[in-house]
């Protein structure tokens, strides 16, 4: 079950940017002080959240030296 869940969650997250990228098409460009990024589709934005977030967590976790069972 533990496997299972595993694999439901990220393609539950793949599933609903897909369903965003579809909706939301028109570029968006993000703003920080004085900086200004590139205009990029919101879906594609959304994943490099997803992808920055997963490796994050996963470099923290096998940092941390929290073991699986």
């Amino acid at each position: 079950m533990n496997k299972f869940l595993l694999v439901l969650l990220p393609a539950c997250l793949v599933t609903a940017i897909a369903i965003l990228s579809v909706q939301n098409a028109d570029p968006v460009s993000l703003n920080f002080l004085m900086f200004r990024s590139v205009a990029l589709p919101f879906g594609l934005w959304l994943g490099f959240g997803l992808a920055i977030g997963m490796v994050g967590m996963a470099s923290l976790l096998s940092l941390s030296g929290i073991k699986s069972r």
